[in-house]
């Protein structure tokens, strides 16, 4: 799929003792962090996102508990269960995205590669698909 991959990231640590898994801007993650967030308390039957950016890239990563994100490009469909907080979905430009089956108590973390712009959202899917046929995004 364009634009969207699963990143699993190191850990390190052990049972024993807890793991630590180091996040990088411009090294494990693929761009400069300039925005974190966190979704929480989701009901579980509540989905989320139904969206797409013109150019915000962002990595997904489910600290605790399991969501499924289901995300399209145009040409292909998948979804991703997120489950692992050292396990991270990288969503970039121009792709549709939905959040879905939220366990209970889940917190999801983002991080995304510029500040909140509204301009930059297409939340009509309509006008997605519009423009991926388009040189204009």
């Amino acid at each position: 799929m364009k634009n969207c991959r699963l990143i699993e990231f190191h850990r390190i640590g052990s049972t024993d003792v807890g793991y630590l898994t180091p996040l990088e801007g411009n090294k494990n993650i693929p761009f400069d962090i300039k925005r974190v967030y966190y979704i929480y308390d989701v009901p579980t039957e509540i989905p989320r996102g139904f969206h797409a950016h013109r150019k915000l890239e962002q990595v997904l990563f489910c600290l605790q508990g399991s969501v499924r994100v289901k995300v399209e490009d145009g040409e292909k469909t998948d979804v991703i269960p997120l489950d692992a907080p050292h396990k991270g979905l990288y969503v970039g430009p121009m792709v549709w995205h939905e959040m879905f089956d939220f366990e209970e108590n889940t917190v999801m973390m983002v991080l995304a590669s510029d500040y909140y712009e509204e301009k930059d959202y297409i939340r009509d899917y309509e006008e997605f698909n519009e423009l991926l046929n388009t040189d204009i995004i």
